[in-house]
């Protein structure tokens, strides 16, 4: 499907829905608003789906892979070929995000969607390629992909949500893989929020003052070489990002599109955020942030769209880690709204007026 009709179908939450929904979580056996964000969860994916009594039973978290040539520059305390190690890791099931999806009783599909190396893999119900190129290219040297290669990162996310949606997805998480991704992430917050690129750069997998410094240096040579457009999100993400960022971006747009809530993980999910809420504003709406990582230019990029994140627990893994804790609390919200029983159904005495 075309960005454009994707972004045509993303319409304004059911105010109907939540209306009802709000009524009834004032009639459940609780003080009105006392179970708070849990409550506001619940009315929100009541609006999403447009039911006052939602239904979240098939979960899923999206991470996508990819390489960046950037990583050549040394803004990486790990290789880039722990990204493709990693994707194994994640069909093995040994890594966080696997550990946590179980926990949270959420499927894992990993997309290949810039992985530098052939992962000889065949798409299957957890693993799907996607590849656009072998990386992006490095971004100090010149744009780190084409227009034509960006859109077709996106349309890739689109798809890979349309293929979920039809084996019954009702609510998905974000991830993400990719050695250096960090850095473009700090190069779309500095384009889109207009900070300084120190302010949202971070430490990524770990570096050391010196790489750091390097670091904020190599964001801000790719941005003066490549100078990309604030009020063209494709342009940036063309310019500065990365093939896993675009698919995301898609997850987040085919998610509004569809009508399911969309958690999103930490700063490489809220970079592609930006750049999908930048496209269509109203996506923003279907948005759930499960967390604030520790990377700086995360609670910039959160603040600047004006999401409240459910969590703060000094996360900066990525994978979709804070996403299944994330859909954890959507689903208990949920479960209160559809599960709890009112006042008079419970026989128990309301509040005194």
């Amino acid at each position: 499907m075309q960005i454009e009709d994707v972004i045509k179908k993303i319409t304004p939450l059911d105010a109907k829905a939540m209306k009802a929904a709000k009524e009834r979580q004032d009639f459940l056996t609780k003080p009105k608003e006392s179970l708070g964000i849990l409550e506001e969860l619940s009315i929100k994916v009541a609006g999403i789906q447009g039911s006052a009594r939602p239904s979240i039973k098939n979960k899923v978290i999206i991470t996508m892979a990819g390489d960046h040539g950037v990583a050549e520059e040394g803004v990486s305390a790990y290789p880039s070929e722990v990204t493709p190690q990693m994707v194994y890791n994640f069909l093995r099931g040994g890594a966080g995000i696997n550990v946590l999806a179980r926990h949270a009783g959420t499927r894992v599909v990993v997309v290949d969607m810039g992985v530098a190396s052939d992962m000889n893999l065949k798409d299957s119900d957890g693993f799907l390629n996607k590849k656009i190129a072998h990386g992006t290219k490095n971004f100090t040297k010149g744009a780190a992909m084409t227009r034509e290669e960006a859109i077709r990162s996106i349309e890739a996310g689109i798809e890979v949500v349309e293929e979920q949606i039809k084996k019954g997805m009702d609510i998905v998480g974000t991830g993400d893989m990719g050695i250096g991704n960090t850095t473009p992430s700090s190069a779309i917050a500095a384009v889109i929020t207009g900070q300084r690129a120190r302010k949202v750069t971070g430490r990524g997998t770990g570096i050391g003052e010196a790489a750091f410094e390097n670091k904020v240096k190599v964001i801000k040579k790719a941005l003066k070489l490549n100078n990309p457009n604030p009020k063209d999100a494709i342009d940036v993400l063309a310019k500065v990002g990365g093939f896993e960022i675009g698919g995301l971006v898609g997850v987040i747009l085919a998610g509004a599109a569809n009508r399911t809530p969309v958690v999103i993980d930490g700063f490489i999910s809220g970079a592609a955020a930006l750049i999908a809420t930048e496209m269509a504003p109203q996506a923003k709406e279907y948005i759930i942030a499960s967390h604030q990582s520790a990377e700086a230019g995360h609670r910039v990029t959160l603040e600047y769209m004006q999401l409240k994140p459910l969590l703060n627990l000094n996360l900066r893994l990525g994978e979709g880690t804070g996403a299944a804790l994330g859909i954890s609390l959507v689903e208990a919200g949920v479960k209160i709204l559809n599960e709890m029983a009112t006042f008079a159904e419970a026989g128990v005495s309301g509040a005194e007026k």
